[in-house]
């Protein structure tokens, strides 16, 4: 697959799962036989994955994700994004790192930070 199809492939994914509220869609359509966890704070597969959005969407009902920009290279996916958990608040600054195999996403890694209220510098996160 090529950089450009895997990134639409994601950006789907990250669109049905999390702005959609759609996970076990999402899963079904993206996530390989196997689904490789990377962040330690969550277990393997597509049922942890269907299952914390659900955790997340239940705590969150109004969360959102952003993407703001995508880097793509061979098989890996980046995507850079702000995600807020209720309208209005500064939310997250996020880097999650995807690894696709024949069209379906089979690892994942991310970085989260959260937004400050106030930054050493005027640059944004975003």
């Amino acid at each position: 697959m090529s950089p450009e199809t895997n990134t639409e492939i994601v950006l789907a994914f990250w669109q049905q799962a999390f702005n959609d509220g759609e996970p076990e869609a999402a899963a079904a359509r993206a996530i390989g036989d196997t689904y490789t966890q990377h962040n330690p704070g969550a277990p393997d597969g597509a049922e942890a994955f269907i299952g914390y959005v659900h955790y997340m969407r239940s705590r969150f009902p109004e969360l959102h994700l952003d993407i703001k920009r995508t880097v793509a290279q061979g098989d890996l996916v980046v995507t850079h994004s702000h995600f807020h958990l209720v309208p209005g608040d500064r939310g997250l600054s996020a880097a999650d790192f995807w690894r696709l195999e024949d069209g379906k996403i089979v690892e994942h890694w991310d970085v989260i930070q959260e937004v400050p209220e106030q930054a050493q510098n005027t640059n944004t996160m975003f």
